[in-house]
């Protein structure tokens, strides 16, 4: 089995662009019923004005460019193509950080974090070697060729990532499903993991009635995030049961993939939103990649392939820290159950794809977290 780590550049054929800019000319569009806004899904409105500019004033050219900035890798594990940027630190002694994204994102994410993150700066201040993998079935990591790439495979295709790096002692980080993969490094690593970063964590946020433990503010915090799931969880009921089905539509209608990788990019109604907006072109990066690679589908099968991780695993005992950013509805008292946690801050800035909505808060977190974690 070879494990040669190949150099990898973005190149995308010109035809390629020209094809997504004929089906957008084509789109069809669907009729909304009046004053309807977000209520149904998608304002028509916004997407709209968003898909025009995907049109006319978004340049994948120089996303593309930004792109290839990083020194970017492939490699074979476990049968799968695995793609990732690995970025170090002009710091012989930067800490090696292994940094996980969730869905519908890339490791175009990160790129605003890349060089506070590892160049050097005020004395004492930790910098860092960064690597920075996409998920299998996700932009240039797909599509996944076979069942079983679920969080604990992931976790496992990681470590020894990290193994062919040279990496032996290293901290992980993640949000949104890298907040499941991380703390299950971890877990399948431990002699090599020194602690867990998360944002946007995803577990323990919606627990039973009569959870014992729970102050009164966790619990109505506990109601609040199962009303919110309720309404907003019907995209993971889809991927996590029939994605196939939904592949077909999302792989053959740019504006389709738009419009569903939207619902969590964007707040159901963005004026009254408490989440920092995300960039237009960034969200358009993250889409544009996943229509040029045909990976909506293999992306959204990790929902059904990582079912049973939702649940949690055994106890973390790396110390651990979250940066809750708003938008997100961790309770800390059932994290704690999941987690040695050391650090746990709250911010009032920011939101679920914090490296895209506040990159300088996430940085200092990491930053602060390196410090009494190594």
């Amino acid at each position: 089995m070879s494990h040669d780590i190949t150099p990898f550049r973005i190149d995308v054929p010109q035809a390629d662009l020209d094809e997504l800019a004929r089906r957008l000319d084509a789109a069809r569009w669907p009729e909304e019923l009046p004053g309807a806004g977000w209520d149904y899904g998608v304002a028509s409105g916004y997407l709209e004005e968003l898909a025009g500019h995907w049109r006319d004033g978004y340049d994948w050219r120089a996303q593309e460019r930004r792109l290839n900035e990083l020194p970017q890798f492939t490699t074979e594990i476990d049968g799968q193509n695995i793609h990732f940027a690995h970025v170090r630190s002009p710091e012989p002694d930067a800490v090696p950080l292994l940094v996980t994204h969730g869905w519908p994102s890339t490791v175009a994410d990160f790129l605003d974090i890349v060089r506070p993150l590892t160049e050097p700066g005020e004395a004492g201040v930790p910098v860092f070697h960064l690597v920075l993998p996409s998920l299998p079935g996700f932009g240039f990591s797909g599509p996944t060729r076979e069942r079983g790439w679920d969080v604990t495979r992931i976790a496992r295709a990681w470590a020894e990532l990290m193994r062919r790096l040279g990496y032996d002692r290293y901290l992980v980080q993640g949000g949104d499903f890298g907040s499941l993969i991380s703390p299950e490094v971890a877990r399948v690593a431990p002699e090599h993991v020194t602690g867990v970063h998360l944002n946007a964590v995803v577990t323990a946020s919606t627990p039973p009635p009569g959870t014992p433990g729970l102050t009164p503010e966790e619990l109505a915090k506990a109601r609040a995030t199962a009303e919110k799931w309720r309404e907003r969880s019907g995209y993971a009921t889809i991927q996590s049961t029939r994605p196939q089905t939904l592949a077909y539509a999302l792989t053959d209608s740019p504006l389709g993939l738009l419009a569903w990788n939207l619902e969590w990019f964007v707040d159901y109604d963005p004026a009254r939103a408490v989440q920092t907006p995300v960039e237009r072109d960034a969200i358009l990066t993250n889409v544009t990649t996943f229509w040029l690679t045909r990976t909506a589908g293999s992306s959204m099968r990790l929902y059904r392939e990582a079912r049973t991780a939702f649940g949690g695993g055994p106890r973390v005992e790396a110390p651990t820290a979250v940066a809750l950013f708003p938008g997100d509805s961790t309770i800390r008292t059932l994290a704690e159950r999941q987690y040695a946690i050391v650090r746990w801050t709250e911010y009032d800035r920011g939101g679920h794809f914090a490296s895209l909505q506040a990159p300088d808060l996430l940085v200092e977190d990491v930053r602060a977290f390196a410090a009494v974690a190594q």
